[in-house]
């Protein structure tokens, strides 16, 4: 440490991605996070301690296990509300978690770098710094957007960064590194939405949903037979909290295996002629599903086509990108449109860049040069941000950025909003 300013090139910084399906952490410079980790948390109360004391289940083995025998009811929960931290003492423990059992790394020996969405709040970044410098003490903290991170991955620091994750789509325009958060549009509907009308539109097929954990045994039938499978002796005070995330689990596997977007505008009689796919559900049911597969995420597109249940989609990928280009300012609007870049989980859906490169194309004016750029990879678009921040946490240039201990000692918790901006 010389003077204020940080020089971290001996020790390697963390990179901790935080999102709403998963949360990604590891060290700077290496290709892919260490861990990745369920948003999700069990939180429970064990009658037999002396004092109510809350308890939590972190880590995917940990919100799988119940604990048979014992009257005690798990509630699986997150920490964040609209991509901010919105449970701090939640939020303290899977840092306790990450720290201790899934890195093994001491947060004093490490300066960290932590993503955080395009519209956080100013109260909610002083609150994360000053959790980081005061209960971990950590030598460094840097907060970066997202979508910058993602751009910054795909070498592209002027760019539009489409992303959709678990629970909402954003487009965001970033100008030489540096997010323009007056532009930015966002809409609710991500891979948790896709879910939620997979479920929706399987039970009205009549199909029974139910959990690997919860099938000792199946014999597989034919596809118009019932399934013949036996239930798994399991504790009868499971909660539907519980219950609804592990259907979930099963839906984004049905999701990432079945679901396709249309080339262009859903056509039933177009879609009659593609090719079904065949899935096999946990109790042993299988069909080929052919139409539905392309009409259930149609909404993200082309949100007149209406949804089943739930939130129903105000503008679709294409309009978000247009509108967001359309409150930028004219002079870069030709870059923002050549350098289009895809990233999130959700766009791993198949014929998702497909379908938002034939819509751009439609809506683009003629005298605007379009390109799409998205990873080949799933891991590739699902680590964008994490991937970025690793990049540039390990760069010798990026040192001299980081929020060090004796500066926030030095101004308090309000300088990480003239230093990371």
């Amino acid at each position: 440490m010389s003077g204020a300013v940080y020089g971290g090139d001996e020790v390697g910084a963390l990179v901790f991605d935080i999102g709403h399906n998963t949360v990604r952490a590891g060290y700077a410079g290496e290709d892919s996070p260490k861990v990745d980790v369920p948003s999700t948390i069990g939180v429970w109360l064990d009658p037999e301690d002396d004092v109510s004391q809350t308890h939590y289940n972190i880590g995917l083995l940990a919100i799988h296990f119940w604990k048979p025998g014992r009257n005690i009811e798990m509630e699986l929960t997150s920490f964040l509300k609209e991509g901010m931290v919105d449970n701090w003492d939640m939020f303290e423990n899977f840092l306790d978690y990450i720290y201790n059992h899934a890195l093994r790394a001491i947060p004093k020996d490490h300066p960290i770098l932590l993503t955080e969405p395009p519209w956080i709040t100013s109260p909610k970044r002083e609150e994360i710094t000053e959790l980081m410098f005061e209960k971990y003490g950590v030598p460094a903290v840097y907060l970066a957007k997202n979508a910058s991170l993602a751009a910054f991955a795909n070498g592209r620091p002027t760019c539009l960064v489409v992303d959709s994750g678990a629970t909402h789509t954003s487009a965001v325009p970033v100008h030489d590194g540096y997010v323009l958060t007056q532009a930015v549009v966002k809409s609710p509907v991500g891979g948790d939405y896709l879910s939620t009308q997979c479920r929706t539109h399987l039970t009205e097929k009549g199909i029974d949903l139910v959990p690997p954990s919860m099938v000792a045994s199946k014999e597989l039938t034919k596809p118009e037979d019932p399934p013949i499978w036996k239930r798994r002796n399991v504790p009868e005070n499971l909660t539907e909290s519980w219950y609804n995330f592990m259907i979930k689990e099963v839906m984004q596997d049905f999701q990432a295996s079945v679901l396709q977007v249309c080339d262009v505008s859903y056509d039933e009689e177009i879609v009659k002629t593609m090719p079904a796919n065949h899935y096999e559900f946990p109790n042993g049911y299988h069909r080929d599903f052919g139409v539905e597969r392309f009409k259930i995420p149609e909404p993200l597109f082309n949100p007149t086509t209406g949804a089943k249940a739930g939130i129903q989609p105000i503008l679709g990928v294409g309009s978000l990108v247009t509108t967001s280009v359309g409150m930028c300012d004219i002079d870069i609007r030709p870059a923002m449109y050549g350098n289009v870049v895809v990233t999130g989980g959700n766009s791993c859906l198949q014929g998702f860049t497909e379908r938002l490169n034939r819509d751009l194309a439609a809506k683009t004016p003629p005298s605007m040069r379009l390109k799409i750029i998205s990873a080949p990879g799933a891991s590739e678009r699902r680590f964008g941000a994490w991937t970025g921040g690793s990049i540039l946490s390990s760069l010798g240039s990026f040192q001299q950025l980081w929020v060090s201990k004796q500066e926030y000692e030095e101004t308090g918790k309000i300088i990480v909003q003239s230093k990371c901006l």
